[in-house]
């Protein structure tokens, strides 16, 4: 009996990481998507400021570029029978965001508005990821 419920655990913590991974999917893809289509609203919402070609082509690199490349991480993490791999490295991408932002916390003080919220779920979606991960 211990083994039927190690698997139906393992089973289910399975099926945990899929709909994270699919959340994560959704919401980088989206944010990518509203970057791309509205820059100039997304970056000041985030207190960006964009100025001359540099600018908008960093917030480019950044917003779309990588949350666009993370959206496929998480997707292709998603997929059945794909190595646990591609979920690690997922969790370390959207873990690195808060990460750099306590760097920046610790000499200019904690984000506000949507960015501590943006921050609250990067943390809670990379820790379950971590969480989440199978047995090895």
């Amino acid at each position: 009996m211990p083994v039927l419920a190690a698997a139906v655990t393992s089973a289910r913590k399975l099926a945990w990481q899929h709909r994270v991974l699919q959340l994560i999917t959704a919401a980088y893809g989206l944010g990518a998507f509203a970057c791309l289509l509205f820059a100039d609203e997304m970056a000041s919402g985030m207190g960006i400021f964009l100025n001359g070609v540099n600018g908008y082509s960093q917030f480019y690199a950044t917003h779309v570029g990588l949350w666009g490349a993370i959206a496929l991480l998480a997707l292709f993490a998603a997929r059945r029978g794909e190595t646990p791999v591609f979920s690690d490295i997922t969790a370390m991408l959207v873990l690195a965001q808060p990460a750099g932002r306590l760097f920046a916390a610790i000499s200019f003080g904690l984000p506000q508005g949507l960015v501590l919220y943006m921050c609250a779920m990067e943390l809670t979606a990379g820790l379950a990821l971590l969480l989440l991960r199978p047995a090895r």
